[in-house]
């Protein structure tokens, strides 16, 4: 029979008709462990039985592929109390037992949980009580200060566990000096009790409560390790101090270890402290980013008053002064005024930008020494601000592929640890004489003490972290970690020419005059001013002339000009076959100079009255600057690197010459960029695609990482992995060397925090002491064991120095 938790309704959209829902239907009838579908179009659901939770998760992959939606809510939301990665996998697991969770993936390292659900299932709420069921809690504010709760929460939690590590220490001194020193003065165990009560009962009482909560749901995490360890060792020692004749009876010493078990807590505390300083500099790039936008701005009013207002209170349509030194609050287009804006903190790109009227401008951005206006037109979670920080803490919060496999293993970790811990203190009492039990006893303690599965948490976590924070700066954004981690591999990068290679604005190149003349100039601009051309723009910008010439007629003849009439006289604008066609006489001079260009693939502008040929314009789309020496940077590392192209034979030919590239394809359409990345993925390449426009959209989706270029449509930005912000194609080289900078973090990271325990454990266990009588003391397994978290910290932060 099966449970009511198993039915699930998946609310639907764009399911409109029967046909629609008959096509759902068929597409979960394909599904594994489907016991009953039906799709209700009234309801606009689906209600699904299922033999198994997790296919609610496939169902709702099987409808969104079939070009349906799914209403679902997608949160990224702080988990507090969390002590260990064995934490992070228990609050997974109790978010991932509830009905309604399609995914939840808790990232140890920044104390998230990244959530998508049914909001017609499961509330936020009923989450929560989910999570402090297992031991944990959720920090659910809807106050828009919600960043800045937690953060007073951290910095709280913080400042408290300086406190008890200083405390701790202060105590510990003492007892350490007495147990090391002075065993012999009077009263020593019992001076030694009082000093250690404190630390283990009062400043360690987490750890205990911790490894309580975490027992009563059957389950362990390094807080029971550290609780058993120490708590076994105090308990040990206080009746060997209340009872020592049990001992002197049978001819033993009564060991105290009131030293060792202080000194673990305090190492522990300790550890933990350097451990939160550290994970806090990994998010810097999100504090960062949040620290650029004002909290107040100028707004002109109706009557041209200025006045001061709340960041929180502009709207759409406000006019915004920014004065010399500000910071711009909301994205906009300037209306009034220039100046030069630093974009850096977006863009990566050091050079501020000349903003004048008509120019878009960014939140967080900051105004250098002019003053302007401008109209808000994106404001609040709107902006590009907005965007880029919430798609880096999603990233950031994502999980890379390799750290499934680590999840696994810190979840059965724990466990096994207290199992050989439970075999070296048998061993030693069998087999270890008469002070067997006592040796058993410490050996238990430091092998539970010495393993700490945190370092093995932190390892891929913190890596990605910074990775993608370190990205964000340089004006890369990353979408997951999955990306990061697949970016490194990529060995073919193909190129979309238009915006991608090339501005994609054409520009005036040249330009040729029988005569210098500036009336004609006007007479050019002013019919060129009515043209809804493309190439009419870059004519207009290049001679920028004001006038108030007024055509008496103007005809737009498609694919070849224009002809107007001014004051009487005709005059044409177009191709070479428009001023044929109307016997225009042509000069050789201009003539011969328009072959040049047309050889060079440039477009070629006529410019005549009805008789003769007044000039010849050269337009053409200008190549980045930094193009050719990227392109150039990944030849030379070893990718091989494609353009495509919907333009003809000839230019695409000359800008694959100009650039280098060797493998080009020109009128290309759509469809076909996505064949050609299919074809080169059959031939197992790892394909980046890069391209700026709508119509490189599917073959963004088809490749193995999308990058899309930010001055470009935001289709194409919603379908890639990773976005330039800048457009600068410099910046693909870094992206590259930036994943591989990463993973290596994360392998050494997984390789040290796996070699620290294979070598610790054993040693713990007192492996060495039939061989040269050594055993290690709880006092440095609880040392070693906090420095391992903070070593794999330490070197996830390396990151953001390493150059690119």
């Amino acid at each position: 029979m099966n449970s009511p938790n198993n039915t699930f309704y998946i609310p639907l959209e764009n399911v409109e008709s029967e046909h629609c829902a008959l096509i759902v239907d068929k597409g979960l009838e394909k599904l594994k462990n489907i016991i009953s579908h039906k799709v209700e179009l009234n309801n606009n659901r689906t209600v699904i039985t299922v033999s198994k939770p997790e296919t609610l998760t496939d169902a709702i992959l099987a409808i969104r592929d079939l070009g349906y939606g799914v209403t679902t809510v997608k949160k990224t939301i702080p988990v507090l109390d969390m002590s260990c990665a064995s934490c992070a996998i228990g609050a997974e697991t109790a978010i991932q037992n509830q009905p309604g969770i399609v995914s939840a993936s808790v990232n140890f390292a920044t104390a998230t949980v990244a959530l998508e659900y049914l909001p017609n299932m499961i509330t936020v709420s009923e989450i929560k009580n989910a999570v402090q069921m297992a031991g944990y809690d959720l920090l659910i504010d809807e106050d828009k200060n919600e960043s800045e709760t937690l953060e007073e929460i951290h910095e709280k939690k913080f400042s408290e566990l300086k406190l008890k590590t200083v405390w701790a220490g202060l105590l510990t001194i003492p007892v350490v000096i007495i147990g090391m020193f002075f065993m012999d003065i009077p009263y020593a165990n019992q001076i030694m009790w009082i000093l250690s009560t404190p630390v283990i009962v009062w400043f360690g009482k987490n750890f205990f409560i911790n490894a309580w909560k975490q027992a009563k749901h059957r389950s362990a995490n390094m807080d029971t390790l550290v609780a058993l360890g120490t708590g076994v060792a105090y308990i040990f020692s206080v009746f060997n101090t209340l009872f020592p004749h049990f001992w002197h009876d049978r001819g033993l010493h009564a060991h105290v270890y009131f030293e060792a078990a202080a000194v673990i807590i305090t190492f522990i505390l300790l550890g933990r402290l350097l451990e939160e300083k550290a994970k806090g500099n990994t998010s810097t790039a999100i504090k960062k980013l949040m620290g650029l936008q004002p909290k107040t701005v100028t707004i002109i009013t109706a009557d041209e008053q200025q006045t001061t207002t709340s960041i929180d209170k502009v709207k759409h349509g406000d006019i915004i002064l920014v004065k010399p030194g500000e910071q711009i609050a909301v994205d906009g287009v300037v209306t009034k005024g220039n100046s030069y804006v630093d974009e850096s903190m977006l863009s990566g790109e050091p050079v501020p930008l000349l903003k004048k009227e008509n120019e878009k401008v960014f939140a967080g951005t900051i105004n250098q020494k002019g003053s302007f206006q401008f109209r808000a037109e994106k404001v609040g979670s709107e902006t590009m601000l907005a965007n880029i920080i919430k798609m880096v803490q999603e990233a950031q919060g994502s999980k890379a592929p390799v750290q499934k496999l680590v999840d696994k293993i810190a979840g059965i970790f724990v466990p096994i640890v207290i199992v050989i811990a439970i075999i070296a203190f048998i061993t030693w009492f069998i087999l270890g004489g008469e002070n067997g039990f006592s040796q058993g006893l410490i050996a238990f303690a430091t092998v539970l003490v010495i393993a700490c599965p945190c370092a093995l948490g932190l390892a891929t976590p913190t890596a990605i972290m910074v990775g993608i924070g370190k990205g964000a700066e340089k004006g890369i954004l990353i979408k997951d970690a999955i990306s990061l981690e697949i970016t490194k591999n990529v060995n073919a990068v193909v190129l979309d020419k238009t915006g991608t290679i090339t501005e994609g604005k054409p520009v005036v190149t040249d330009s040729l005059w029988i005569e210098e003349n500036q009336t004609l100039k006007q007479i050019l601009t002013a019919i060129e001013k009515q043209s809804e051309h493309p190439l009419a723009e870059a004519v207009i910008k290049h001679f920028d002339e004001n006038n108030n010439i007024v055509l008496d007629h103007f005809e737009s003849i498609t694919g070849k000009g224009i002809t107007a009439t001014i004051a009487g006289e005709n005059y044409l604008v177009g191709n070479k076959k428009l001023l044929l066609e109307k016997n225009i006489t042509l000069s050789e001079k201009l003539v011969e100079k328009a072959n040049n260009w047309n050889s060079e693939s440039k477009t070629v502008i006529w410019f005549s009255d009805d008789k003769q040929a007044f000039a010849v314009i050269a337009i053409a789309d200008k190549i980045k600057e930094t193009a050719i020496m990227a392109i150039k940077q990944l030849q030379d590392s070893g990718i091989e690197v494609y353009m495509l192209t919907g333009d003809n034979e000839a230019t695409a030919a000359n800008i694959a010459q100009k650039t280098g590239i060797t493998n080009y394809k020109a009128e290309v359409l759509p469809e076909q960029k996505a064949e050609f990345i299919k074809q080169l993925q059959s031939e197992g390449k790892i394909v980046a695609m890069v391209g700026d426009g709508i119509n490189d959209s599917t073959a963004l989706a088809q490749a193995d990482i999308s990058i899309a270029m930010g001055k470009g449509s935001d289709i194409a930005m919603d379908v890639a992995k990773m976005t330039i912000i800048s457009s600068d194609l410099s910046k693909i080289p870094e992206a590259i060397k930036l994943s591989k900078q990463t993973v290596a973090t994360i392998k050494q990271n997984l390789f040290w925090a796996l070699f620290y325990n294979v070598i610790g454990i054993p040693i713990a266990a007192g492996i060495l002491y039939p061989i040269n009588g050594f055993l290690l003391n709880p006092m440095l397994a609880g040392l070693a064991m906090a420095m391992s978290s903070v070593s794999v910290v330490s070197n996830s932060l390396r990151l953001k120095v390493l150059s690119n």
